[in-house]
């Protein structure tokens, strides 16, 4: 298990040496959160995408306590008239509505799967840098099949994965390879997991691989169906000499964001760390966030799969290492899983 390094919001502003400690969270419920910092001198508007599903359960607590847990209908707009660091949130259900965003400057920090980081630095020519890891290893097979036991029993099945083109996807056909049966297995895509869901749902000889929470929920409506393999345990064997982790989530910012206002990241850093710490430490306080953003439906749900969901904030030296140790295996497995180059140094932010 990684090192969760949370920064205190103290020791992230201090890091820049320019802002002087002493932020302080606005109150829980408001419309907005405002800087204390008063050496700040310009308002800054944070817009921040996420998407449906783990990694956007360590954020709900920030949310809340900024502008609101926002729907995927429904984003949140920071009040007129505010001062100093503000945030505004949307909520996603691909990948794929995302990058447009970053891409075109929409938004200026965004939740993703690991590789599609990779993938912004490269069509960006450099465009985007990664904060940190939000999310680790949350996939597992579920299934009815009681014939499946181990991973290399998916071999003459037919598996549904939501996650065309992100980390899901390649993670599996590195997986697949390396156990010697990526020829016998049909992968079936589903735009959503809840789609993935509701396959094995109706056929529960199929089988599906699913993040939490949603592997928490599908089991949760029928108790026929089984988690015979986590895909955690899977890299962790296959992979045991790369030193990398198997690493679902990163956050990235625009570069240029990062560079005009690195009071912002520093902020938001701050507020990530303690928004994890609060959301791993009380998940029952959590449970209705996470259903209010629309992650899973129930609040009964969400408690129980929180703990499984392998939420982070890992910055620095830690974050270089499991993500490069991560990608570099992707890379030499596909190189287009990753963009078709490693990142440079530079993809790499240090406060």
């Amino acid at each position: 298990m990684l090192k969760n390094t949370n920064l205190t919001r103290r020791q992230a502003l201090a890091a820049l040496g320019s802002i002087t400690a002493g932020l302080a969270l606005a109150a829980c419920g408001t419309s907005q959160t405002q800087s204390t910092d008063t050496a700040a001198t310009e308002d800054v508007t944070v817009r921040v995408a996420s998407l449906k599903g783990p990694t956007a359960i360590g954020l709900v607590s920030m949310m809340d306590s900024t502008s609101g847990v926002p729907t995927e209908d429904a984003p949140t707009e920071p009040a007129e008239g505010s001062t100093g660091i503000t945030y505004s949130y949307t909520i996603s259900g691909s990948p794929d509505q995302v990058l447009p965003q970053v891409i075109k400057g929409e938004t200026d920090i965004a939740l993703v799967p690991s590789n599609v980081a990779s993938v912004l630095y490269n069509k960006t020519k450099g465009g985007v840098r990664v904060i940190d890891l939000n999310t680790l290893g949350v996939l597992s097979v579920v299934t009815g099949d009681a014939s499946v036991e181990q991973f290399e029993d998916l071999a003459g099945h037919t598996v549904y994965l939501s996650g065309q083109g992100a980390s899901p996807e390649y993670t599996l056909n590195y997986l697949l390879d390396q156990a010697g049966i990526k020829d016998q297995v049909t992968i079936e895509f589903k735009s959503e997991h809840s789609e993935c869901a509701a396959a094995i749902q109706a056929d529960p000889t199929a089988v599906a691989i699913l993040p939490e929470p949603f592997t928490t929920a599908t089991l949760a409506k029928d108790s026929s169906l089984m988690v015979p393999v986590s895909l955690t345990d899977v890299w962790d064997r296959y992979a045991a000499g790369s030193g990398s982790q198997f690493v679902m989530g990163v956050t990235v910012a625009r570069a240029e964001f990062v560079d005009e206002h690195p009071e912002a990241i520093a902020d938001f850093l701050s507020r990530h760390s303690e928004s994890v710490d609060t959301v791993n430490g009380d998940p029952a306080a959590a449970a209705p966030l996470v259903v209010k953003a629309g992650i899973v439906a129930s609040e009964a749900i969400a408690e129980k799969a929180i703990p499984k969901c392998n939420i982070v904030c890992t910055t620095g030296e830690d974050m270089r290492t499991a993500l490069s140790g991560y990608l570099q295996v992707l890379y030499d497995a596909d190189a287009s899983s990753v963009g078709g180059a490693l990142p440079g140094d530079d993809f790499y932010y240090e406060a």
